[in-house]
């Protein structure tokens, strides 16, 4: 019997220990571990903060939901892996040995990679957990309570862009709806080297159609951005020409800002020399598998991609729900080629596929390959891709509490889309 251990219960880590239980049967063991006993629907954060959601609407407790379906589950941060001994040494100190590692940890946030930003002991907002867009709620209250001026973004060297897009255009709906907007300046100011770059060289016309959008709302913006420092109230960002010269600086104040930091990869997974990039990413071949330790397959965003292209201010690229889907299964696939003596050759799918809520309607985009130039570009708008969200939303959680190991991204993202099957070719 081999123990298969999965770092991370997240949209991809408690999808994917479904999926490897699934295939592989009751002969081998599954554990997943993960530090909150809760799982939390991540793209509902802003709504979150916005108050079109509640805590216990996106999140639920995990271990019943796991244990019915036979997966044990370890509520505890890792501090460290050693993988030569095949260990794990948890928060308490005790030790977790596996056959088979399988990281789905996600990105440490890297706020202090600029001086001021984030909400803990900075002057930012976030969304990128369930607590911080708890915190960025309380400041939205006080924003529709005293209005004034909003700054919303990416800082230098972000690589999820879709989220600001959609906090920028749900806030401003909601700003409109509580009969404050015309008291509420907005600024969207990211790294991305034009409006709708994505962090993928643009997808099909989104530069113009996110372009339009923004000036149909009034909101203004500034790209090619290196924010240097925030202080209480005031951003400062260098904005840079295309050769990556500078251009222009600017002091932009703000009474609420929400700004998505870098990623790097989590501590005791960047820590592991030859495991990761030097920024703690996790290296993997093309069938998610790490060179150097053949039994540790990773996942999601805390893979190592390169970025799509030089940009003057440094962009990452971004995995989609539907990518991470792909590398589970092609990670689900390949253990049990492996632990049945077979080829362990199955791949991920290497697009993107988003639905993008905005508020009163949203975007929609597939790339084919993700990395241009692409067979697929395709990229449209309308209050549809809202309501697609809206009802994904339900379907995926409902997955994740019925434990079933159907591909919710391909099947319903791309019905959505009105596509009955995806291929890279």
């Amino acid at each position: 019997m081999a123990r298969i251990i999965v770092l991370g219960a997240g949209t991809g880590g408690m999808a994917g220990a479904y999926e490897i239980r699934e295939l592989l049967g009751k002969g081998h063991q599954v554990t997943v571990i993960n530090e909150r006993e809760d799982f939390q629907f991540v793209p509902s954060n802003p709504w979150i903060a916005v108050r079109w959601r509640e805590r216990p609407e996106i999140s639920f407790p995990i271990r019943p939901y796991l244990e019915k379906k036979g997966i044990e589950f370890i509520a505890s941060s890792v501090t460290a892996i050693e993988p030569d001994k095949n260990s794990l040494t948890l928060k308490d100190g005790s030790q977790q040995s596996y056959d088979y590692l399988v990281i789905c940890t996600g990105p440490k946030l890297n706020f202090a990679a600029i001086e001021g930003a984030g909400p803990h002991g900075g002057f930012t907002q976030s969304v990128c957990t369930l607590d911080h867009s708890e915190a960025c709620r309380d400041d939205v209250d006080q924003l529709i309570d005293e209005p004034g001026p909003v700054v919303v973004g990416a800082m230098p060297g972000a690589s999820c862009f879709g989220p600001a897009y959609e906090y920028a255009f749900i806030l401003e709906t909601e700003l409109r709806k509580r009969k404050v907007r015309d008291r509420v300046p907005m600024m969207y100011i990211s790294s991305e080297p034009y409006i709708g770059h994505l962090g993928l060289g643009g997808v099909g016309d989104s530069k113009s159609m996110l372009e339009s959008e923004l000036r149909n709302r009034h909101i203004k913006w500034i790209t090619n951005a290196s924010v240097t420092r925030v202080e209480a109230g005031m951003m400062y960002v260098d904005e840079l020409n295309d050769d990556g010269s500078l251009k222009q600086q600017h002091e932009v104040p703000f009474k609420h800002s929400m700004m998505l930091p870098s990623f790097v990869g989590v501590d005791p997974v960047a820590e592991v020399e030859g495991l990761v990039n030097p920024k703690g990413f996790v290296i993997i071949d093309e069938f998610q598998r790490n060179p150097t330790w053949k039994n540790i397959f990773a996942a999601g965003v805390c893979v190592a991609i390169p970025p799509v292209e030089v940009t003057p201010v440094p962009t990452g690229t971004p995995k989609t729900g539907y990518m991470i889907e792909s590398m589970m299964t092609a990670i689900a696939h390949n253990l049990h080629a492996d632990l049945e003596g077979g080829v362990a050759d199955a791949k991920g799918t290497w697009a993107a596929i988003c639905l993008a809520d905005m508020g009163d309607t949203g975007a929609a985009f597939v790339a084919i390959p993700q990395i241009p130039p692409r067979n697929v570009t395709w990229f449209k708008q309308g209050k549809w891709v809202h309501l697609a969200k809206v009802a994904f939303e339900k379907y995926f959680i409902r997955k994740m509490k019925t434990g079933s190991s159907e591909p919710v991204f391909e099947k319903y993202t791309l019905k959505a889309l009105g596509i009955n099957r995806l291929k890279d070719d």
